[in-house]
């Protein structure tokens, strides 16, 4: 070929040449040979539209069931990894799919989709679907629109018909319990509707998972009035509970509650350990900074790793910690918040009646650094000799709604 043909020819061609022939073997690897493709070329489903979307539609049902399985799973899998990946189309075909674990699945796909014409079929899994593995993700995703709900994001008509769904699903005793925890998870990004007598009632629940995800409720909830019993299960002997609570400070950022999470860094349970080190993040202060920093150096590499997250977390919150100065050797008794970074030396410390006495502080040494923790002080005993008749747990039927914001009767009488 001559110089001048190749001056002939649109580079543009020949690479929509050959992405033709990629999505020709893409389609026939589904059509022909009804198997999960390559992953180079399953990445081509995203996005699909019009025809190509009428074409998975006509070859959907035709496809075995373990490849249905594996072709979701690969895609969820793609998505994670490239957000700019979306089978968000494929998933929704898949929620009318004959087997539980496919419905599932592209449940789980949908994860991050916002569409509020989505609430409507979530409400039909929830409320009706024969699988539990589906009407515990369908919750799970209706949480979302309670969430973007309460930040004014979606009208309230679907904000509203998703919390009420939910509240129905939990005050429903003959629905299995997995699913009645997701439920009251996935309201407790609301205050209304009586959501907060709701996560009491879930607290005082005879089962332990049902209490556990009452304490993830409150951490969602945003509201730190749920503080003093989110830091009492700190010390539960149940890891599980410690993990939820540990979590739910850090949501709370409950400052309160720093020196109890730093125990925590050295917890039996790895979970805990990396969970209670986001929260640390999350809370901020010199005493978490410093922790973070300590295990940011250590030898273990995955909580190392989960420290260096943590303090990114903490820069973006409160600033860049590179410019952090600690506390002057001389200074004790003042909350750490006025000089903890440059500039914030004039604001008022909303937490200064936390501020440590002088009678109690001790300075430690913590890999040559100064820092100031308390000594005897009652962080711990104060939380949990708190007495409970202070907190009020009793659920009160007004507080259950319904469309016309009369008390909501689940159809159940009293001695269910």
């Amino acid at each position: 070929m001559l110089m001048d043909e190749w001056d002939l020819i649109d580079p543009d061609l020949g690479a929509d040449s050959r992405g033709a022939e990629r999505r020709a073997v893409l389609w026939q690897t589904l059509e022909n040979d009804r198997v999960v493709p390559d992953r180079e070329l399953v990445a081509l489903l995203s996005n699909l539209l019009d025809d190509d979307l009428l074409r998975m539609r006509m070859l959907w049902p035709k496809l075995a069931l373990t490849v249905r399985r594996e072709l979701l799973t690969l895609l969820e899998e793609i998505s994670k990894a490239d957000f700019a990946m979306d089978f968000t189309a494929i998933f929704r075909l898949a929620l009318a799919d004959g087997d539980a674990d496919v419905r599932a699945e592209a449940l789980r796909g949908l994860d991050e989709d916002e569409d509020v014409r989505l609430v409507p079929e979530l409400v039909r899994i929830l409320r009706h679907d024969p699988s539990a593995a589906a009407r515990q993700a369908a919750a799970e995703g209706l949480g979302r629109f309670v969430l973007l709900g309460e930040l004014e994001k979606i009208r309230p008509d679907p904000f509203r018909k998703a919390v009420q769904a939910l509240q129905a699903c939990y005050t429903d005793s003959a629905e299995e319990m997995r699913v009645r925890q997701r439920s009251i998870e996935a309201m407790a990004y609301t205050g209304d509707y009586g959501v907060p007598a709701m996560i009491k009632s879930a607290y005082t629940d005879g089962d332990a998972t049902m209490r556990r995800s009452a304490v993830v409720a409150m951490g969602r909830s945003a509201d730190d009035t749920w503080g003093v019993l989110v830091q009492r299960e700190l010390v539960s002997p149940d890891p599980r509970m410690r993990l939820a609570a540990v979590r739910a400070c850090g949501e709370l950022q409950l400052r309160a509650a720093a020196q109890d999470i730093v125990g925590l860094t050295d917890d039996v349970s790895v979970e805990v350990q990396a969970t209670a080190l986001w929260a640390l993040g999350q809370i901020g202060g010199t005493l978490a900074l410093r922790t973070l920093q300590r295990f940011a150096r250590g030898d273990d590499e995955d909580l190392a790793a989960a420290a260096e997250e943590a303090v990114q977390e903490l820069e973006f919150l409160y600033g860049d910690a590179s410019s952090f100065f600690g506390a002057p050797e001389t200074f004790i008794g003042e909350t750490d918040g006025a000089w903890r970074f440059p500039g914030l030396g004039d604001i008022v410390d909303p937490d200064a009646d936390e501020a440590i006495d002088d009678a109690d502080a001790t300075v430690d040494e913590v890999d040559g650094d100064t820092v100031v923790e308390s000594g005897d002080a009652d962080y711990l005993v104060g939380y949990l000799s708190a007495a409970d008749d202070d907190i009020d747990l009793e659920v009160s039927e007004g507080d259950r709604w319904d469309d016309d914001d009369t008390p909501y009767d689940d159809g159940s009488s009293d001695e269910d």
